[in-house]
């Protein structure tokens, strides 16, 4: 597969992001909170039980944080008077969700150990929690992270790809957080779980011209040319709510719900990968789990930075 030659920007940010590493530690609270994982484990597990979409919104809230500033919780703060929080940027309104599943882990790990488990910490958990709980693969997660105390709507309207990014823009958009053509392939993986609202991939299945015929054509019972804004339909309409290599597989057959999801399989330089990931579940899952812990590596706040929320929605 083709690969970007990495600009020195790019470089810069990989020094970052790996001396950022070295500052996170999978032992980090080993003996300050030993019962921490297994108790966001055990959050997790129930949640997702309850509501197996849940798992899909979990993961995801952790991608919208990281991209934007980095790892550091800054997407779970709300707005108030005099705060502007990140909850009503253009990606994230009336979309992301899952902030009464963190409250409950917050408060279930406040009990035990009390401001000691950070905020960011338990997305980067719960995010693997999540995709193991719906058959995907586990990981060491890295931690040691601490909260911001701001947040940047603008940087989440700007930094966040929309679905209408072409395969270069994706690939840019990636690489401008360390993270390379592999990891946006393998991290795109991750609608193979999950929903999206007609209008996000409206435009692309009454006009697009690289869809199955009838796949469009089925979609479009549920997302009509004109109303019906907020009608979902699964990412992965094979196996919804399984984390496995469908999503791949769909791509290949041109039934990629979102633009951005079909380009990376549209003649371009990612077509190789997506086309192992649709022959090989282990192959993805070893990416995609690589690819999980570099994302979670994006300028996290450690050492004094930054501080241990007490309520996951306030800074202290």
């Amino acid at each position: 597969m083709a690969s970007l030659r990495p600009s020195p920007c790019a470089l810069l940010f990989l020094f970052f992001i790996a001396m950022a590493s070295a500052q996170l530690s999978p032992t980090f609270y080993n003996t300050s909170c030993p019962d921490a994982l297994s108790t966001i484990q055990s959050v997790v597990a129930t949640a997702v039980a309850n509501e197996s979409r849940m798992g899909a919104s979990l993961l995801r809230l952790h991608f919208h944080d990281c991209f934007v500033n980095g790892c550091d919780g800054s997407v779970l703060l709300d707005d108030t008077a005099n705060f502007t929080g990140e909850k009503n940027a253009f990606p994230n309104l009336n979309s992301i969700r899952g902030f009464d599943v963190v409250d409950s882990i917050k408060s279930q790990v406040e009990a035990i150990c009390e401001q000691v488990v950070s905020c960011a910490d338990i997305l980067a958990v719960a995010a693997r929690d999540s995709v193991v709980a719906l058959g995907g693969p586990s990981y060491t997660v890295q931690l040691g992270r601490r909260d911001a105390t701001t947040a940047s709507r603008s940087a989440a309207n700007s930094n966040l790809p929309p679905p209408t990014l072409s395969l270069s823009g994706l690939l840019s958009s990636f690489s401008s957080k360390g993270l390379s053509s592999t990891d946006m392939v393998a991290l795109s993986g991750a609608h193979t779980i999950g929903s999206a609202k007609c209008s996000s991939y409206r435009n692309r299945i009454y006009n697009e011209a690289n869809i199955n015929a009838s796949f469009a054509n089925s979609t479009q019972a549920n997302c009509p040319s004109s109303g019906g804004y907020n009608n979902l339909s699964p990412l992965d309409a094979v196996t919804p709510t399984v984390f496995d290599n469908s999503y791949f597989q769909n791509l290949v057959s041109k039934k990629g719900l979102l633009h951005s999801d079909q380009q990376l399989y549209n003649g371009g330089s990612t077509d190789s990968l997506v086309t192992t990931y649709s022959e090989d579940t282990d192959a993805f899952f070893s990416d995609f789990a690589t690819a999980m812990v570099n994302m979670g590596n994006i300028s996290p706040l450690t050492g004094t930075d930054g501080e241990i929320r007490l309520n996951c929605r306030k800074i202290n």
